[in-house]
């Protein structure tokens, strides 16, 4: 018997024939109003109105130490050598109790701009923009260990697998280019919690940051892995896509529920248009002779620091919500050597982040970026050896600048020593409150159910800190 042809409509065609691929290809091409009403990045309202829209972290592996840097304490340099007239903290030796010399700064301070900031001579550069820092002089954390510090830092938590302040904020506020990841890490380290301190935990994996490169690669050599696909076209790559796509959404609605499958197919489509925008970004090449001398590109000491400073600029121009840029590797840890290895560590990040505040200064990003510098804790006020520092969770400082902070402002204080914060304290839990708080997001709010019971970034505790807030 003869074949009957059939009447098809073109949109049946491209439905029923090669597995479907055409018509997944044209739901894939769909409108970006589309995509972001089915995205789980979509853009959302925040609780109430935003002083900021993003934030550049720029952390300091290893704890700088406070009373070298923005804690400037006369009384140490006066009693020099002399010993600690009150207890040490839990984490020094019993052993070495009685033995505790102070250990004056090695470094001149000075006041700086119209506000009168001290900071000292390692951040000779930034000092120049004192006018526009807002410096906590009497955080306080828990954990005398990096690994704990770290990922109370990064997670809100020392012990537990939680989500990261970047996962938080792009869980509460999705992204506002649907092209890029919400959340993006650059040059990451590896160690004192490694992926976790940009990881999910239990939210969607959709809301976990996006690596480039790690604290043993080169900036100039960070890439995100995976990104690039140079065997396969563009049409082929949507076509093998389009397969996996259909095969999960299968997958999906015979179970249901999978948090690991949504994910995945959230991540294969943002990773396919990521592969058009993301590369751009990453060529510094575009960007003048001017600007990359304002980040220290041209000299071989900042030019690495330098590249991640300016990818950041980067990235938050192009509407990503959280950046992290990290000194990493524990390069701040001068258990002993603190002078070189102090000196060296700020020689390579103080030119790039004055270039980077004065970049985003001139384009009027600063208005509503938020810039946030600081370790994991600081470092005491007593010697460790003939030229070192422990580690200080008691009392230590880091600074915000930008979007709806004080500026030329200094906040709270530790003990005429700089050992424990004495006045106004901000826990780290606090520091979080307040960074959500400036992205429009109660942090008694923005919780998530698992496990049958709502989490939320600081746990059962902190408190905005309105005192550094703009009115």
């Amino acid at each position: 018997m003869a074949m009957q042809p059939l009447n098809l409509s073109r949109r049946q065609m491209l439905k029923s024939s090669a597995c479907g691929f055409g018509y997944l290809a044209m739901a894939g091409l769909s409108s970006e109003a589309a995509l972001k009403t089915q995205s789980p990045l979509q853009s959302k309202a925040p609780h109430f109105a935003p002083r900021a829209k993003r934030v550049i972290f720029l952390f300091m592996h290893g704890g700088p130490s406070q009373v070298d840097t923005f804690d400037y304490k006369p009384r140490l340099a006066k009693e020099d050598g002399q010993r600690l007239p009150f207890k040490a903290a839990k984490n020094i030796e019993k052993s070495s109790q009685e033995n505790l010399r102070l250990m004056k700064s090695p470094w001149k301070f000075k006041q700086r701009g119209e506000s009168g900031l001290w900071i000292s001579e390692l951040f000779d550069n930034v000092a120049e923009h004192a006018d526009d820092l807002c410096v906590i002089n009497s955080m306080h954390t828990n954990g005398q260990s990096h690994g704990q510090a770290v990922m109370k830092l990064h997670t809100g938590s020392d012990s537990l697998v939680r989500p990261s302040v970047g996962s938080w904020m792009v869980y509460g506020l999705g992204t506002e280019n649907n092209n890029l990841p919400g959340f993006i890490s650059i040059c990451p380290s590896r160690g004192h919690g490694g992926v976790r301190n940009f990881g999910s935990a239990f939210l969607p994996a959709v809301y976990q940051g996006t690596a480039i490169g790690d604290a043993d690669t080169a900036a100039r050599e960070a890439q995100i892995r995976f990104l690039a696909n140079n065997a396969s076209s563009e049409s082929q790559q949507r076509k093998q896509l389009g397969l996996l796509q259909a095969m999960n959404e299968r997958h999906l609605k015979q179970v249901k529920v999978d948090q690991e499958i949504e994910g995945v197919i959230n991540s294969y489509e943002l990773a396919f248009r990521m592969q058009s925008e993301v590369p751009t970004l990453m060529d510094l090449t575009a960007e003048t002779k001017e600007t990359h001398e304002l980040y220290g590109i041209n000299d071989k000491t900042t030019e690495d620091f330098g590249r991640q400073c300016l990818m950041a600029r980067r990235f938050a121009e192009a509407g990503v919500r959280y950046i992290e840029v990290a000194l990493g590797n524990n390069r701040w840890d001068q258990h002993s050597g603190l002078k070189s290895g102090h000196e060296r560590n700020s020689r390579m990040v103080d030119k790039p982040i004055a270039g980077l505040l004065a970049d985003l200064k001139q384009r009027g990003l600063l208005e509503d970026t938020l810039v946030v510098w600081g370790g994991e804790f600081g470092r005491t006020p007593i010697a460790q050896g003939t030229n070192g520092r422990d580690h200080n969770p008691q009392g230590y400082s880091m600074w915000l600048a930008g979007a709806g902070v004080k500026r030329g402002h200094v906040h709270g204080a530790t003990d005429e020593y700089g050992y424990y914060a004495t006045r106004d304290k901000v826990h780290i839990h606090d520091l979080h409150a307040t960074l959500l708080h400036l992205m429009g997001m109660d942090h008694k709010r923005l919780t998530y159910r698992y496990a049958g019971r709502d989490f939320r970034l600081t746990d059962i505790y902190g408190e905005v800190v309105h005192e550094i807030l703009t009115s």
